[in-house]
């Protein structure tokens, strides 16, 4: 028999083994990598997330952090994982942003991954510490403009969702400011409460417990609505600063070459997940929602994920904002 067709006949059993493999998938615990550091809004989403798939998938998704480089660290160790499903990222609106911003990396930020589904759009909110002598987004602007590079703005790294909103502020206004990069939100947000820098901007995830306790004062919210969580902390456009609109999206991959079969069923577990009451509230709770169903989808994801990308490009050629 010639290998041609041996290899035509061993074809319908390898399709008929990869749904029988997806049945009796997973066989051992998952792991889930988030490119940033432990406490911060990425790492609070994929924790909520990971327990419920877990349960869904009758088995174990262990959360690890990986941060370091703007997400990259953490994204190229998926990448060049084995592809079977055993090794999930989760990661925000950076991977819309790092094909553009980094342009030399050890793996190939587009096609180097499956889109398993969304997870959830989060509002940002742009905060400073508690003793800032400002009350109002207005009389934030005013004071930016006075001391001009005199207040800093903390974010979580080259790439992270808080540099992205804070380069965005930065342009609305047309004043630069210094900032104060950190290895992820937590650490960052540690100082904010402190005292340490003076503004940030982060998601909702990350600031809604901190703001109802006093540790720090909010501004301002990054979507054209109010949440639920802050109702009486304004929009940007409600507080004097029409146009400027922000949201963190965040999504679930893995390798290239992972089989359909376990994209759809990590996909699956993660829609799951996302209905689980629980879930829902506690993201209410800290000022998100879970996404549609048809939203947590891998072939949504991709179109969405292509076009911020596209969306993204320009922005950051124009600014030369790269990161190599």
């Amino acid at each position: 028999m010639t290998i041609t067709r041996r290899a035509a006949l061993a074809a319908p059993v390898v399709a008929l083994a990869a749904p029988a493999f997806a049945q009796s998938f997973p066989t051992r615990p998952i792991t889930m990598i988030v490119p940033f550091a432990a406490g911060g809004p990425t790492d609070t989403v994929a924790r909520l997330i990971s327990a419920e798939m877990g349960r869904e998938l009758g088995g174990t998704v262990v959360v690890e952090n990986v941060a370091g480089a703007g997400g990259t660290l953490g994204a190229q160790r998926v990448a060049t994982a084995r592809p079977d499903g055993y090794t999930v990222l989760c990661h925000h609106i950076g991977m819309g942003v790092i094909p553009s911003m980094y342009r030399r990396l050890a793996y190939d930020a587009v096609n180097g991954f499956e889109t398993v589904g969304l997870v959830t759009e989060v509002p940002m909110t742009i905060v400073g510490r508690r003793n800032l002598e400002a009350n109002t987004l207005q009389e934030l602007i005013a004071l930016i403009r006075q001391r001009r590079e005199g207040l800093n703005l903390a974010n979580a790294g080259i790439g992270a969702a808080s540099h992205l909103c804070g380069m965005m502020f930065q342009a609305a206004l047309n004043v630069p400011m210094t900032t104060v990069p950190y290895r992820g939100t937590g650490p960052a947000m540690n100082d904010l409460v402190a005292g340490t820098v003076d503004l940030m901007c982060d998601q909702t995830t990350n600031t809604t417990e901190q703001i109802r306790a006093g540790t720090i004062r909010a501004f301002a919210v990054t979507t054209n609505e109010r949440v639920a969580s802050l109702p009486n902390l304004p929009t940007a456009a409600q507080a004097g600063m029409p146009g400027f609109e922000v949201s963190v999206w965040h999504g679930l991959y893995t390798p290239r070459g992972t089989p359909e079969a376990i994209v759809n069923r990590l996909s699956s577990s993660l829609q799951a997940a996302l209905r689980v009451p629980a879930l829902v509230q506690r993201f209410a709770d800290l000022g998100t929602a879970p996404v549609p169903a048809e939203r947590a989808t891998p072939a949504y994801h991709r179109r969405f994920w292509q076009a911020d990308i596209a969306r993204w490009r320009p922005v950051i050629q124009a600014a030369q904002a790269f990161a190599d």
